[in-house]
């Protein structure tokens, strides 16, 4: 939620600062704004409502804002509506805030995150003599920077430091200061941020894709960390203003992954990269004999061994992936697994069982509740497994073993390669530990790694025929309510399935577990309503079908998905969509590509905005 970026340097920062926000949209999309400043001149600030056009708009592409050091925000509402007035950047001074102009204010900045004692923090101010301008939690933070600054005669790095003791609550901060014109000032309690280096020049930004086209070496600050940044140098601080010492990583991504390079919308071009996704995923731990190789993630066969009981933790998509892979754990290394929900855990003070791994799934590596379930986790000595697409995140970082998924940038708000590179990484980690524990022969060992390296190419037939599809999505586009019904990993793929139709559509869906039909959900049946069952588990596969049979003896019109073969199928659905045969356990990876195909297409049809949804941003950090 919501996205920053900076710029110092010899250029003109405003285009620089646009083009990097329009990397970040998917953050953030209700506002937007920038801070520009040319050399001892005041501050411009320029801000805007609705999406950045609006903005590059009105600074005609950045080319009327003039300066060499600036920061920006593109905005995903917490605190307050949508309005200039929320807007950032925020300033320290009383003013309005509702428009553009310069700043003589002390201090002006722009936020990503919640601080959660904003009110308290802005009744102090509000007894010093500070006024108010918006409803947002960020003009209190820049405030409080200031009355540290102003009141204690203090520099940046005294008046920063004893803002982030104060302040409660999760954020990225980027800062500038009146009387410090060539400096940018940043500093991260659990939000995301990189800061760049190349030549003379620095770059800050929330996600890498901003300032990939600039620079490959990055920094990763660190949580309770703060920075200077000045042109082609970053020097680090922690709590105590001592300077600390950091390396930078070297990012391997192409900037042309954050492109759509010909497709309309990121979320296609997305899907149709989840084969080679895949497929560096897989390989990225497969060694030259074909055998799974845990320890260069820090997880030894040892560490396995001892490993009685598992909890896989995560939000959304992640956590559907850790429903699919529970069945596929339990299946092959017979290890008692517990799927939570990151933002339930902590609140029913789990009791985690001694010798247990807690296994934390997040595309960011940043999601709010799934990094402090992990740091639940350590608090009772658990040790954790971190699956995350981004190098450097927090969760990462703070894991004892990481596997990283190779999804490249996944820009759509609507995850699809990331899912599928993270169930890619669960299935590795299920064959891996089940040989480990002496449950799985070589000769199945083999198989099983065979069907693994298979899916990439399966995929790639089903994105060979999509059009069936799209004719489908296009006829009921127009539903009121459609509903997802399956057994087992099935259910788990309905329930992604359901996901990605109601987050881009709007429409509104529901997966259930078939069985649970008859214990009420089947009174929401009527004439005409679509209901999608998916049978890839040919052991349920009747019980399934007869669930199908009843809703549709209620007037439901139903679509089907499943494997290659059973084609009786068409005698009971209207619709049937087919996918190639592949071993059961891994069968998520291929029956979810349809249902990404039908969720995009509906939502093309009905005209809405596939890549932003409403009310959604891609990451989020905070609670």
């Amino acid at each position: 939620m919501c996205g920053i970026v900076g710029y110092i340097g010899e250029k003109e920062a405003a285009p620089i600062l646009l083009d990097g926000l329009s990397k970040l949209e998917y953050r953030g999309y209700d506002s937007a704004g920038l801070v520009v400043r040319d050399g001892e001149n005041p501050a411009e600030v320029v801000k805007a409502v609705g999406r950045l056009r609006n903005l590059a708009d009105k600074i005609d592409d950045g080319r009327a804002l003039k300066g060499t050091c600036g920061i920006g925000h593109t905005r995903w509402a917490t605190h307050g509506v949508p309005s200039q007035a929320n807007a950032h950047p925020h300033v320290s001074g009383n003013c309005t805030g509702s428009g553009s102009g310069p700043v003589e204010s002390e201090v002006v900045g722009v936020h990503n995150g919640i601080i959660e004692n904003y009110q308290e923090l802005k009744e102090k101010l509000l007894s010093h003599g500070y006024q108010f301008y918006s409803e947002t939690d960020t003009e209190v933070a820049i405030k409080l920077v200031d009355y540290y600054y102003k009141k204690y005669k203090l520099g940046p790095i005294d008046a920063i430091a004893k803002t982030m003791v104060r302040i409660r609550g999760s954020y990225a901060l980027e800062l500038m200061f009146k009387d410090h014109p060539d400096e940018i000032w940043v500093a991260r309690k659990d939000s995301p941020m990189i800061i760049g280096v190349e030549g003379g020049e620095t770059f800050v930004a929330s996600d890498v894709p901003a300032i990939l086209k600039h620079t490959r070496n990055v920094y990763y600050i660190g949580n309770l960390e703060f920075a200077r940044l000045v042109p082609g140098e970053a020097h680090f601080y922690d709590l105590n203003g001592d300077e600390i010492h950091k390396d930078p990583v070297e990012i391997t991504w192409d900037a042309a992954a954050a492109e759509k390079d010909g497709y309309e919308h990121f979320m296609m071009k997305e899907i149709h990269e989840q084969p080679r996704a895949i497929n560096d995923t897989l390989t990225s731990v497969l060694n030259d004999d074909d055998d799974i190789d845990l320890e260069k993630m820090g997880l030894t066969e040892d560490d396995i061994r001892e490993i009685s009981q598992l909890y896989i933790v995560a939000c959304g998509s992640a956590w559907h992936v850790g429903v699919a892979a529970q069945y596929v754990i339990e299946t092959l290394a017979k290890i008692p697994v517990r799927v939570e929900l990151a933002s339930e855990f902590r609140y029913r003070n789990p009791i985690l069982v001694k010798d247990s791994r807690v296994i934390l799934i997040s595309q960011s590596g940043e999601t709010a509740d799934t990094l402090a379930a992990l740091r639940l986790a350590k608090e009772q000595g658990i040790k954790t497994i971190a699956i995350v697409n981004v190098v450097g995140s927090s969760i990462a970082r703070e894991a004892d073993s990481v596997f990283y998924t190779l999804a490249g940038p996944e820009i759509a708000v609507a995850t699809t390669k990331a899912y599928n590179t993270q169930l890619m990484a669960m299935y590795c980690l299920a064959v891996k530990f089940g040989k480990v524990k002496d449950l799985i022969s070589d000769e199945d060992y083999k198989y099983y790694i065979k069907q693994l390296k298979s899916i990439p190419d399966k995929i790639e037939k089903i994105l060979e025929d999509t059009e069936r599809v799209q004719w489908f999505a296009s006829k009921y586009s127009n539903a009121k309510d459609i509903f997802f019904i399956g057994r087992g990993i099935d259910y788990a793929i309905c329930l992604e399935g359901s996901l990605k139709l109601k987050e881009i559509s709007y429409i509104h869906s529901e997966a259930y577990a078939a069985g649970e039909l008859k214990h009420g959900t089947i009174s929401l049946i009527e004439d005409g309503t679509l209901v999608i069952g998916v049978l890839t588990q040919q052991e349920l596969y009747e019980k399934t079908v007869s669930n199908m049979l009843e809703v549709k003896s209620r007037g439901a019109y139903l679509m089907g998905i499943t494997t290659g073969g059973n084609y009786d199928l068409e005698d009971n659905c209207n619709f049937v969509m087919y996918v190639p045969k592949i071993e059961e356990l891994f069968a998520a990876s291929l029956a979810v590509v349809p249902l990404q195909l039908l969720g995009y297409y509906v939502s093309c049809a009905k005209g809405l905005d596939v890549d932003k949804p409403r009310n959604l941003a891609k990451s989020v950090t905070v609670e």
